[in-house]
């Protein structure tokens, strides 16, 4: 009783300083830290792993015959989530001018397709692999219609296939979102994961530091056949001979081997009213809800149905049973008895120890040290400590809670395993270090045979 007082009085507590924080102040999580960018600032996109809906397996953006930076391509800082969900984000050769809309702009020209590039395009198209851009630590966003509803998908396809002819998406239309920083009078600093700067005080509204902040990244792949001897004698960033009209809806550049390809790109800028701490928001949103509310309303229907068929089938079994033994005389009840005595002998066993009882502790133990980590992710999540805006951080941060709740899973195995008899025994470190290893042994064997495979 007095512990559970004490956890009473925790969670008591908590609640008031959470409410307490709401009530009087905002505050950024770590590693969401907005950036205000000035009028003609540069801004760099970043490339990230390129994944498919079709396969789990990730490959680098520049496995495939992209444009490359002049400078090289660099790799950012990951933490271990970002590691283990396969994330590789690198610099791109994709800039933009903060407000500057540009149009028509010659990236690069591929030579030539060896076989071996037309071979792995064409599995990546089949695959449907998606490229996946990021600008501000914002993952860039297509639009679809489905069925009346718009469709957000992250990412864009490297290219498709109609009628046996694989056609590659080199035109990349860009649409930024971008928000116009409002001052207040508190100094802040701001930044992102590659660099921050503090913004001195100010009054609000002040327009002596003009700055915007981008708050949306939307992408429109195109397949435009260019003239690829046009540009020959083209720079990075040049621009491109003639217009460009970018038509979505089209596709007009199938690869051949032996074939060059050129990229281009534009992008525009447009000031919208999302604010920055929403700007997240259209990647949360789940479209087309009305349709999957029917769907969740005519499951529970269906289910309400059927179990109440099997709830009056039930009952009318049960009552006539009851009847029946009511019915019974004493004869018919003591030959009952007697076929009941099998249950009677049973009911000596139920205390028995079990006959695998290390397996028995292990799994218990182990079953805690899941359940409490999930508890505590869900936890914090909630809290927002772990946002999508922090790749990461959630594999981050339920390894770590798996691994401080270890201490958990062995006190409850070794406590279980004196518990059930066997306190006399040394075999209770035995019992720890299975409790240690069981779970990730499993689950290391699963993921080693189906890389293997």
């Amino acid at each position: 009783m007095e512990s559970c007082g004490q956890f009473g009085l925790w969670v008591v507590l908590i609640l008031c300083l959470t409410f307490q924080i709401q009530s009087n102040y905002a505050f950024y999580l770590p590693g969401s830290y907005p950036h205000k960018y000035g009028v003609t600032d540069e801004l760099w996109v970043k490339v990230n792993s390129l994944t498919s809906i079709d396969t789990e397996m990730p490959f680098s953006y520049y496995s495939l015959p992209f444009c490359k930076p002049e400078g090289g391509i660099k790799d950012s800082a990951e933490n271990l989530g970002e590691l283990l969900m396969g994330d590789r984000i690198e610099n791109s050769p994709y800039k933009f001018r903060m407000y500057t809309n540009e149009s028509d702009i010659y990236l690069c020209r591929i030579e030539s397709l060896s076989g071996d590039q037309f071979k792995i395009l064409k599995e990546r198209i089949d695959e449907m692999y998606q490229v996946n851009l990021i600008l501000d630590n914002l993952p860039a966003i297509r639009f679809t219609q489905k069925e009346g509803y718009f469709m957000r998908w992250t990412g864009f396809p490297v290219g498709v296939k109609i009628d046996d002819a694989y056609y590659l998406f080199n035109h990349l239309k860009f649409n930024v979102l971008v928000h116009k920083y409002e001052e207040t009078n508190v100094a802040r600093v701001m930044g992102t994961g590659d660099g921050a700067e503090v913004i001195p005080v100010g009054k609000e509204g002040s327009s002596e530091n003009p700055g915007y902040m981008v708050v949306g990244f939307e992408v429109i792949p195109c397949s435009i056949m260019h003239n690829a001897d046009s540009v020959k004698n083209l720079k990075m960033y040049n621009k491109y001979p003639s217009s460009i009209q970018c038509d979505p809806a089209t596709v007009a550049m199938p690869i051949k081997e032996g074939q060059p390809v050129v990229f281009t790109y534009e992008v525009t800028f447009e000031e919208s009213d999302i604010k920055w701490p929403s700007r997240w928001d259209a990647y949360l949103k789940m479209e087309g809800a009305k349709v999957h509310w029917f769907s969740i309303l005519n499951s529970l229907m269906v289910i309400t149905f059927l179990a109440g068929i099997v709830l009056v089938i039930f009952l009318r079994t049960v009552r006539r049973d009851l009847t029946r033994y009511e019915e019974l005389d004493k004869e018919a009840q003591a030959q009952m008895n007697e076929e009941l005595s099998g249950w009677k002998l049973v009911v000596g066993d139920v205390f028995r120890a079990p006959s695998n009882p290390a397996l028995l502790c292990v799994m218990v133990g182990d079953g805690v040290q899941i359940l409490g980590m999930s508890v505590v992710t869900i936890l914090f999540a909630a809290l927002g400590f772990m946002s999508p805006a922090s790749r990461g951080t959630l594999i981050t941060g339920m390894l770590f809670f798996y691994m401080i709740l270890g201490i958990a899973a062995g006190y409850v195995s070794v406590r279980m395993w004196r518990t059930i008899g066997f306190g006399d025994q040394k075999g209770w470190v035995s019992i720890a270090w299975k409790a240690a290893c069981f779970f990730p042994g499993i689950s290391f064997m699963i993921l080693y045979r189906f890389i293997l495979d």
